[in-house]
């Protein structure tokens, strides 16, 4: 019996949008007493502490505790110290990655602690969709009800790094990439704590059954009424929990996220611009251009235009 073709999500599809690629890149074992000094990283990190426990303290933050097993997720926005204790002076980070083995750094004489390492690759022109709504560190605790599939995650990425099997790289980024996932999944269980925006919005069912929708059918003429009565709320509840989840009212993110498509079609496309207007919904070409001009600062021939001259 075939199984049903896997529908498209706001998720999965807000990270395609942004190319979002995890790739694993290198990893700290250490020993004894050690403290580093992480420079602001500037690309979302993300980091799994296979073995030992340290201190995180993130600028602005207080101090976390990690233990073997947790996943975290920073943004890249603040720099950050890891400490096996809070009193020692960390030095710089960068030292000790200046000289690795197997993409490894090392840190004293034996091995009591390891941390594999990563980051997000997102497409410049559109990471912002994502940086604007991740807190500055998701902090995935080993021994959480969402932690499951990120143990098994982390014990598959220390097999690779230590196997050395043909396709280590390739399995490692795809490896990275479900811990990447999963960790966002895990934030969301919390969604009291997500700060307001698309990626909170998916938190709640019935605001992520409205985006779902919305999603799917970005073309579709979304009435606030029909969204509403899809999930089963009143217009003016609907309306008002949407806005205070999202940040925005419902047609509003309809119409950003539209532009979002129009744009990477303008992009990555030779399609006329009648074409992408038809595509989303609109009946007139001049309509489109109006609404894509308020929206992303520039007529659609004017986007395009920019985007390959720079590229």
């Amino acid at each position: 019996m075939p199984l049903d073709p896997i529908s498209s999500d706001p998720l999965s599809e807000i990270l395609d949008l942004l190319d979002a690629r995890c790739v694993m890149s290198g990893g700290l074992i250490a020993g004894g007493d050690w403290a580093l000094r992480f420079a602001r990283p500037g690309v979302v990190k993300i980091m799994a502490l296979a073995e030992g426990t340290c201190w995180m303290m993130v600028e602005g933050m207080a101090p976390a505790r990690l233990d073997t097993g947790d996943v975290i997720l920073v943004d890249g926005r603040r720099a950050f110290v890891l400490a096996t204790d809070r009193a020692l002076e960390p030095r710089e980070a960068s030292s000790a990655f200046a000289q690795k083995i197997d993409g490894l750094a090392r840190i004293g004489d034996h091995r009591s602690f390891v941390m594999l390492g990563g980051h997000v690759a997102l497409d410049p022109a559109r990471a912002t969709l994502l940086l604007d709504v991740l807190p500055p560190v998701i902090h995935v605790r080993h021994d959480s009800d969402e932690a499951v599939a990120l143990q098994w995650l982390v014990q598959q990425l220390v097999r690779e790094v230590n196997g050395g099997h043909p396709g280590t790289a390739l399995a490692t980024s795809q490896l990275a990439q479900l811990m990447f996932v999963q960790a966002l999944r895990a934030h969301l269980q919390g969604a009291g704590s997500v700060a307001g925006g698309w990626l909170r919005g998916l938190g709640d069912a019935r605001i992520a059954q409205a985006l779902r929708l919305m999603h799917a059918e970005p073309a579709r003429t979304w009435t606030l009424g029909e969204l509403a009565r899809s999930v089963a709320m009143s217009r003016t509840t609907f309306a008002l929990r949407f806005k205070n989840l999202v940040g925005i009212a419902p047609l509003s993110y309809l119409l950003g996220w539209r532009m979002h498509l129009a744009g990477r079609d303008l992009r990555e496309s030779d399609r006329a611009v009648s074409e992408i207007a038809f595509g989303l919904g609109y009946t007139s070409e001049s309509a489109f251009s109006n609404a894509f001009k308020r929206q992303m600062g520039k007529a659609p021939k004017r986007y395009r235009t920019a985007f390959r001259n720079v590229a």
